[in-house]
């Protein structure tokens, strides 16, 4: 499923608290993610939750799914 970027309802931090309350993050959150990047416009505190995302994953604290 592909998202149709729209930043007045993109949410990061709702994103970000889901999928730290969850464990993993799946391959849709990646790409919503990676949609958001692309477009370039983001907050500084919109990055830094991606940088805290991935950290997260390149520590083995959060799990990457293919649901």
């Amino acid at each position: 499923m592909l998202y149709r970027f729209n930043p007045e309802s993109m949410n990061l931090t709702e994103l970000f608290s889901q999928v730290y309350s969850v464990g993993y993050i799946t391959s849709s959150d990646r790409q919503f993610l990676r949609y958001a990047l692309l477009e370039g416009v983001l907050t500084e505190e919109d990055r830094n939750l991606i940088d805290r995302l991935v950290y997260a994953v390149r520590r083995g604290w959060l799990q990457m799914t293919d649901m």
